[in-house]
């Protein structure tokens, strides 16, 4: 998607309202669950959350195991239908998830290949971002290993190179520096230190946050809403 189009998800239940300089908006996203072994019975999980992302700024999205935030997570990036509510976008959007979707006999190259191609890059940009991931997050001895033979450390790696590959104006990252080293987790925030200076918008998904000052505001996720600090 083209950054100067806007990709609008409306799901039955409330309006959204479109800020001019907004690059996401999540208004009234409500999600429930089935509860094993009960019939009828749900678990309501995201009871009318929200949130409002806007350019040069990096948002920490907080809250207890189980209060929802990979949830709201997926339903703002598309992967999870909400029961009610809207989300807005304006944008490419990056998405890294918890838990990696990654090929396990492919190599690193690969999957930059295949993830490039998926996101219409260019060949050339495909190769310059590559670099840049591989320089950034220093992996590029991985390059050519496949992905049932790495690291955990070095498997996040990739998984944050490939929400970052296209460069997106919008990065949603889910517990994205887990099982990264001391070296490692600070050229993560020099990353994204660098897309905030340049305008992009990141919100960052943690059980709880240890470099407060590093994010321009804090969400907490608590009893099924959105909580502004």
């Amino acid at each position: 998607m083209e950054a100067s189009e806007t990709r609008t998800q409306v799901l039955p239940g409330n309006d959204g309202a479109w800020g001019a300089a907004t690059l996401l908006s999540a208004v009234g996203i409500e999600k429930a669950y089935r509860r094993l072994g009960r019939r009828r019975k749900r678990a309501q999980v995201l009871a009318g959350a929200g949130i409002e992302l806007y350019p040069g700024e990096v948002v920490g999205l907080v809250g207890e195991n189980g209060s929802g935030k990979s949830t709201f997570m997926k339903v703002l990036v598309g992967a999870l239908d909400a029961d009610a509510g809207t989300v807005t976008t304006r944008g490419r959007i990056g998405y890294c998830p918890q838990e990696p979707l990654v090929y396990s006999r492919l190599t690193c190259d690969e999957h930059i290949e295949l993830f490039g191609r998926a996101y219409g890059m260019p060949d050339a940009d495909v190769r310059r971002s590559r670099n840049e991931l591989y320089e950034g997050l220093n992996f590029a001895r991985y390059a050519g290993v496949r992905v049932d033979r790495l690291s955990g450390g070095t498997l996040s790696k990739l998984n944050l190179a490939l929400a970052l590959l296209p460069d997106p104006d919008v990065l949603l990252l889910d517990e994205p520096y887990a099982g990264f080293d001391w070296d490692t987790y600070l050229r993560f925030w020099d990353l994204v230190e660098a897309r905030r200076a340049r305008g992009k918008s990141v919100l960052v998904v943690s059980h709880f946050v240890v470099d407060e000052h590093r994010f321009t505001r804090i969400v907490d996720v608590r009893d099924g809403r959105t909580w502004s600090r």
